[in-house]
């Protein structure tokens, strides 16, 4: 296994994407108070303080291969209608898995929806999703993130 980055490139790039992402909804009046965060894994550095919410989702299992089919484990949460939601995913590769999570998200939220994927395959994609934030753009590898 070969490390695609290093410890501090993550740490330089986390810390410009949540100031890119902070940049972007302070220019939006009605986002500047309390926006969600709904990811499957946490690390917020901007300067604004995101109620976070977790969900999951899983479209691999076991495999090294997207089965193509996205299962959601448990539910997405409710009683945030009217935020406005930032939708974050470690790896964005076919789609699917943030397609699908952006869809359920819509019917139970009705305030602005924006993504972020940590690493981008953009060769790998077969649904068309926005993705509004990207960490890191990367080749079709098989990729781990550990945290």
């Amino acid at each position: 296994m070969r490390v695609l980055f290093s410890a501090a490139e993550i740490a330089a790039r986390v810390d410009a994407l949540a100031g890119e992402i902070a940049h972007h909804l302070s220019r939006i009046r009605h986002c500047r108070r309390r926006f969600l965060l709904q990811t499957s894994s946490a690390r917020w550095t901007g300067p604004a303080r995101p109620g976070i919410e977790f969900m999951r989702l899983s479209s691999y299992g076991l495999a090294k291969e997207n089965a193509g089919v996205v299962h959601l484990l448990g539910d997405i949460p409710t009683g945030h209608a009217g935020r406005p939601v930032l939708l974050v995913d470690d790896i964005v590769d076919t789609g699917r898995a943030i397609a699908r999570a952006a869809a359920q998200l819509s019917q139970r939220v009705t305030g602005d929806l924006w993504t972020c994927a940590f690493l981008y395959k953009p060769q790998r994609r077969e649904i068309a999703v926005a993705i509004d934030f990207v960490g890191f753009s990367i080749g079709d590898v098989f990729a781990v993130v550990r945290y």
